[in-house]
């Protein structure tokens, strides 16, 4: 099993707030400084976390330069990098990659990220639409691949022409590619070309089928691919602790914030998203979802919008239960990021059945 934590580069406090634009962002008591998130870093290194995963998006700064300079304050966490496919290209972010890979000591690990939100999309200057940005992607990660071989090649595709590129020598440490999507066209990509298909989390029946349907997917193509869950986590040492917590996380969502953030999510042509927006229906009200599954941080945040809530046996149980329907890595994280990091990593990844050497029932 492998636990990664997050990295709040939009700025952190005890409130949700929305991870990668400014637009209904939450207060934010803690600045995104190189220091404030070398702390958080650090901190999920010291409590047992493999890595951290960084956002992208117009409301946060550029996930390359943030990393590395996070990382000059880390000595073994390694870094979910997110790359917008089609925001630069495939043979610049093999070097890229490759720099970072050498700056670092091979702590990489890329998350390609296709896009949900046309208006963000335009606003960088991308106006394909839904499925051509998905075929785009995987166009790109098949010439980022190419590229990381060291042999120079031809490519002449839809979305890319190279000749005689890639780099001047293979690279010895090739990060894994993580991807997410919901949407079929999404689904092709990974199973043909991710390393490990990212979800966010759903209730355990769903997540079961959609886990069976990516790996026969990849089979297919006569592959095996690893599969993440990202979830957030409010876990006290009673339930009771827990659920108030979640209440007051809600109580800091103010109407117009949901509101406008519902808004926002509507506009998306996002399949995951919609799945997101659906557990919640955009109320304050019913949003358990599964045991210990609550739906209110969708309410104002874009999208991983569930969290596991109770003791910290409880969210361990719960953690099993995914790793027992096929689950392979945890994204993970809290509010505020630094003292929940320690918090998670402490009391309840100990409490997993890997961690403590039982089978989870897979």
């Amino acid at each position: 099993m492998t636990f990664h934590w997050f990295l709040p580069t939009s700025g952190d406090g005890d409130q949700v707030g929305a991870a990668t634009v400014t637009a209904g962002a939450a207060r934010h008591e803690r600045a995104a400084t190189v220091e404030y998130l070398a702390r958080v870093g650090r901190a999920a290194e010291e409590s047992g976390f493999t890595g951290a995963l960084t956002p992208v998006g117009s409301g946060c700064p550029d996930p390359w330069i943030t990393c590395t300079a996070v990382a000059r304050h880390t000595t073994r966490l390694r870094f979910l990098v997110a790359v917008r496919a089609g925001f630069a290209l495939p043979t610049l972010i093999a070097q890229q990659a490759e720099a970072f890979q050498w700056a670092t000591g091979g702590r990489l690990a890329l998350n390609i990220v296709t896009g949900g939100d046309p208006a963000e999309q335009r606003a960088y200057g991308d106006f394909l639409d839904h499925d051509a940005r998905y075929a785009r992607t995987g166009e790109f990660v098949e010439v980022l691949r190419r590229s990381w071989q060291g042999v120079p090649f031809d490519h002449t595709g839809e979305h890319y022409r190279i000749e005689r590129g890639g780099l001047a020598r293979p690279l010895t440490e090739t990060p894994p590619v993580y991807f997410g999507g919901a949407s079929p066209a999404a689904e092709a990509v990974a199973a043909r070309l991710a390393d490990t298909y990212l979800m966010w989390g759903e209730p355990p029946a769903a997540i079961a089928g959609r886990t069976g349907r990516i790996r026969r997917l990849a089979a297919g193509h006569d592959r095996e691919l690893r599969t993440g869950l990202r979830l957030h986590v409010i876990a006290r040492p009673t339930a009771g602790e827990a659920w108030a917590e979640a209440d007051r996380l809600l109580a800091g969502m103010d109407p117009d914030r949901i509101a406008a953030a519902q808004a926002r999510f509507a506009r998306m042509d996002s399949v995951g998203q919609a799945r997101m927006t659906a557990l919640n229906a955009g109320t304050t009200h019913g949003l358990t979802v599964a045991p210990n599954l609550w739906a209110g941080i969708g309410l104002v945040r874009e999208g991983a919008g569930t969290a596991l809530v109770g003791s910290y046996a409880e969210v361990a149980a719960r953690i099993d239960e995914y790793v027992a329907l096929g689950i392979d890595e945890f994204v993970l994280s809290g509010w505020p990021h630094l003292e929940e990091a320690y918090r998670v990593g402490t009391e309840v990844l100990p409490r997993t059945a890997p961690a403590r050497g039982v089978p989870a029932g897979r």
